[in-house]
């Protein structure tokens, strides 16, 4: 089996240190995203909901670009800086996470996110096509 790294144009540039997805065993690991606009490269301004719509946005273009979507989504991490934000975040999350069963989630508070951010998402879905090539 190989590992490939998967690129999505439309999504915010990774960093150096890090692929914006890895295709390995017909599943699609999602590096954490921010709620940054692809366009900018500006953080969303607004609220932790705007952020995480924008995340989930973000999340949506690197899976398509890997042979998968929103829908496959089998895992989710989520990583607030306060559980204040919990509420917020969950309506936000409801909006994309309609499919059901719906994925196995955990969601932690951190004294800290990148880029200052409030919100960071990663997860794991299957290929829509499992012999999916990049």
């Amino acid at each position: 089996m190989t590992l490939n790294s998967s690129l999505a144009s439309k999504a915010p540039k990774p960093i150096p240190q890090l692929s914006q997805a890895v295709v390995y065993n017909g599943m699609v690991y999602c590096s954490g995203s921010l709620g940054i606009d692809p366009a900018t490269g500006n953080m969303i301004e607004g609220t932790v909901k705007d952020r995480t719509r924008q995340v989930f946005k973000n999340l949506s273009v690197v899976l398509e670009a890997a042979g998968s979507s929103l829908k496959n989504v089998v895992k989710v991490n989520v990583f607030l800086t306060t559980m204040d934000n919990f509420a917020a975040m969950n309506e936000a999350y409801d909006e994309f996470i309609t499919a059901e069963p719906k994925p196995c989630r955990t969601c932690v508070a951190v004294a800290q996110l990148p880029f200052g951010s409030d919100v960071e998402i990663e997860c794991t879905a299957y290929l829509t096509v499992p012999s999916a090539k990049l």
